[in-house]
């Protein structure tokens, strides 16, 4: 007989945003039940931007040695022992793992159930197949964070031959000779320079253009990038089929003339969708479609008792969007606060390197809202930092309007990563860009470059000449 359980909430998904609302509701002492049907930690932790970016950091490693020339250090072809690279990803993963626990949660006062979650009404969840249901949970409000999955395009062939997602690249322990990836986007891209600088020949296919929801002048400057590291990047393919031909892959282009290119293994990045299969949303009377479920500003959905946040529902797919969303969704269920998520907030970073970063809006989106607005841009080259590393790759491209208020900034280089929350904060608090140009910031670090296109916005000022008369009656009294 299921046991029936009545918390005041129930979380039904253990990635960032659903261990985040339990963990924070719990701290209250609010009556949690979250439900996981896979690992605790989701996908950001297991197949996503943890063991991605603990690859990446290797990749880097190896290259380091291969680039060390300009420093005066003799570069030397590195000894890559890949099935070891991936012992590291995974150890990383482990090192992180307690934290998003079974056990830690318990502890926290959060009941765990690990299983397959679906509404068998308008108010009840249960786990478990028809035949044995283990548990029914009647909670007064749900958060749905089921998160996403990766998309699979409907490529003829696909299915017959053997593919990579992020969901399994993770657990290769040999290094693929030639890996082909269908995909240009964050995902996509990162990957293929990690494995190209891990010792692989590597060729990237989209449909569109790579990072095509980048700055196209910031973006060119990664595609640079990675055509001198010998990364093959063809845009605007239209692939006509796959096909395993012995032990090599073949993806056959459509054109004038079909292109063949073959490689040994095949990695699809081709996006994301939501993860609400098995979920019985119509019981549950929760509207969906195929970006995810349908929520309105304070995250609510068809179903007054439901409410939904992260990847499943199509927004920004981050991890910390999600955990954006979770904050919010405590402030409005505990203590019934207004709240709402603004886009234009959340930053986005394309972990290549040159990194890629991102907040707010870009030009031509701010032409289309605000009319007038001036850009800003100062390079790496300029900056005294960049040239000791030799970092000189890049510039900062900022967005105010006419005022000076900050609308947008862009930065693809070294460390954009880290720069990019600074300008976060200006554009959630309104901040003018005089902010920037008046703070004081260490020397010698990337950040100056920041600074000094902010001063920039001052420049045309001093040809102004009510300001050198101004200048020069100081002058002269002194």
């Amino acid at each position: 007989m299921a046991e029936q359980l009545t918390p005041d909430l129930c979380v039904i998904g253990a990635g960032s945003g659903g261990l985040s609302v339990a963990a924070a509701a719990a701290a209250f002492g609010v009556p949690v039940v979250l439900i996981e049907k896979g690992r605790m930690g989701g996908e950001c932790l297991n197949t996503g931007c943890v063991p991605s970016k603990a690859m990446i950091a290797a990749a880097r490693r190896g290259e380091i040695y291969r680039s060390s020339a300009p420093f005066g250090i003799k570069p030397v072809r590195p000894g890559i022992e890949f099935d070891h690279v991936n012992d590291h990803v995974h150890q990383v993963i482990a090192s992180i793992a307690p934290n998003d626990s079974k056990e830690r949660f318990t502890g926290l006062g959060v009941r765990v159930i690990q299983g397959e979650a679906r509404f068998r009404d308008t108010r009840t969840v249960v786990v478990g197949d028809e035949t044995d249901i283990r548990y029914a949970v009647r909670a007064r409000r749900f958060v749905i964070a089921t998160g996403s999955l990766p998309a699979i395009p409907p490529i003829p062939g696909l299915e017959q031959v053997p593919y990579l997602t992020n969901e399994t690249v993770f657990d290769l322990r040999e290094r693929p000779k030639h890996l082909i990836v269908i995909g240009g986007g964050p995902v996509g891209m990162e990957l293929a320079q990690a494995f190209r600088r891990l010792g692989s020949e590597v060729t990237v296919l989209e449909a569109a253009q790579p990072l095509g929801k980048e700055d196209p002048e910031c973006a060119a400057i990664v595609l640079d990038a990675f055509a001198r590291e010998g990364i093959t990047v063809r845009s605007g393919v239209n692939i006509a089929r796959v096909r395993r031909v012995r032990q090599r892959i073949e993806v056959v282009l459509a054109g004038d003339t079909e292109e063949v290119i073959q490689g040994s293994d095949l990695l699809v990045a081709a996006g994301r969708r939501p993860n609400i299969a098995g979920l019985d949303l119509e019981a549950g009377r929760i509207r969906h479609g195929p970006d995810g479920i349908i929520v309105n500003k304070r995250f609510g959905t068809s179903n007054k008792r439901v409410y939904a946040i992260g990847d499943v529902v199509g927004s920004a797919r981050f991890t910390h969007a999600a955990g954006h969303q979770a904050g919010l969704m405590v402030r409005h269920l505990l203590f019934r606060l207004p709240v709402a998520m603004n886009p234009d907030e959340i930053p986005r970073v394309t972990f290549t390197d040159p990194e890629l970063a991102h907040v707010g809006l870009t030009d031509a989106q701010a032409r289309g809202r605000c009319g007038t607005i001036r850009v800003l841009r100062w390079p790496y080259f300029e900056n005294d930092r960049a040239r000791a590393e030799r970092q000189t790759r890049g510039h900062i491209k900022v967005v105010t309007d006419k005022k000076g208020l900050i609308l947008g900034a862009t930065i693809v280089g070294a460390a954009a990563s880290e720069q990019i929350t600074a300008w976060t904060l200006a554009i959630n608090h309104g901040l003018n860009i005089r902010a920037f140009a008046e703070i004081v910031v260490p020397y010698p670090t990337f950040t100056e470059i920041g600074k000094r296109a902010a001063m920039s916005f001052f420049t045309p000022r001093l040809a102004n000449p009510w300001v050198r008369r101004l200048v020069n009656a100081l002058r002269r009294l002194g």
